[in-house]
């Protein structure tokens, strides 16, 4: 039998020892912590989410997944920043559409649903494709349809305040929006528009990048759930952003963008500039991060700097949790960085900041 390839490139491989070592550390997962101290973890101060979260997994009354779905539907029924939920960021034509994922860490199923129409409750309905599917993401109409078979009552998701951000908008010459290269001059005029001739590598394509994106204009809540058996969830829920092109999907239904999660290392949640972020994974990222050694708040740093590294002036956070229970967070382009935590060591829950990467 021939030498394994290894053995034969061993002496070509000199300081790679280490790498190899740490590919090793990343194929070989850790023992499954049982008898967890539960806690949960979620972007921004939305305690009322936090809350409902802790509340099931204080007390024992449902696990992870159940925390983290309920959690994020209380954002959904509050309209969380005009961010979550119905009534927020209308797209160009006026409409609110909602995106939601929801993962479970022990089985690694996934559930989400992305551009749904005319139904509330998306973070439901992405459970429901978690568990009456043997799919992953269901988008538009279809997922509508679905919903519908799934018994959720079909809702009109435009209100007066929606009705008053998209006519000022269109008071504004349609600004901000997110064409580029095309004509008329989508920086002074609205639509229609068509292809310009102008390269798509010009600074002017690139400028925008992130540019549309705040505090109150941001893709997600992302929530990360243990419970106390050891189970681990994660989950995202979001309007999108404000005046996005019709049939836009952001980074929160993604697997490993908007939120990712592994019971052997933890989970992970992003918020921010989803169509920059979503390039990058960052949820898997830190989840990676952690897997490989480096503490909660290095792996949520490690995410971040990736991004930045290719878009310096984007708007994003990443939370993030390992199975010990020790949390960090780290983001770019916001002064501080708020994020809601509940643990047994406090029993309330708690608004923390973290500075941010330059």
């Amino acid at each position: 039998m021939k030498e394994s390839y290894w053995v034969h490139r061993r002496h070509h491989l000199g300081t790679m020892g280490g790498v190899l070592q740490g590919l090793v550390l990343l194929l070989t997962p850790p023992l499954l912590i049982h008898g967890c101290k539960p806690i949960v973890i979620n972007t921004w101060n939305f305690t009322n989410a936090t809350a409902k979260a802790w509340e099931i997994l204080r007390q024992g009354e449902g696990t992870a997944v159940d925390a983290v779905e309920r959690g994020c539907t209380v954002c959904e029924e509050l309209q969380c920043d005009g961010t979550v939920g119905f009534g927020g960021s209308p797209d160009e034509t006026g409409e609110t559409t909602l995106d939601a994922m929801i993962m479970d860490g022990t089985t690694h199923d996934v559930g989400a649903v992305a551009d749904l129409r005319r139904v509330k409750g998306a973070m439901a309905v992405a459970r429901s494709v978690m568990e009456h599917t043997t799919h992953t993401l269901l988008v538009g109409e279809q997922a509508t349809r679905f919903a519908l078979m799934m018994g959720f009552p079909e809702e009109n998701l435009t209100t007066p305040a929606s009705v008053k951000m998209h006519e000022e908008w269109l008071r504004n010459n349609c600004q901000p929006n997110f064409w580029v290269n095309v004509s008329p001059d989508p920086t002074t005029s609205c639509g229609p528009y068509q292809p310009s001739n102008a390269s798509k590598n010009t600074k002017e394509s690139t400028a925008k990048e992130g540019g549309n994106f705040s505090q109150l204009n941001h893709d997600t809540i992302g929530m990360i759930a243990l419970d106390s058996q050891g189970h681990i969830a994660g989950g995202t829920s979001t309007n999108g952003v404000r005046n996005k092109i019709p049939g836009r999907v952001g980074d929160s239904p993604i697997p490993g963008s908007g939120a990712y999660v592994d019971k052997f290392v933890g989970g992970a949640a992003a918020t921010g500039d989803g169509d920059v972020m979503m390039r990058f994974l960052p949820a898997l990222v830190a989840v990676e991060g952690m897997r490989a050694g480096l503490s909660p708040h290095k792996a949520a740093e490690m995410a971040i700097y990736r991004v930045a590294q290719y878009y310096p002036d984007f708007m994003g956070a990443v939370v993030a949790l390992n199975m010990k229970g020790e949390y960090g967070a780290a983001c770019h382009g916001i002064d501080h960085f708020p994020y809601s935590v509940a643990s047994r060591e406090t029993d309330v829950v708690e608004v923390k900041t973290t500075s941010c990467v330059e």
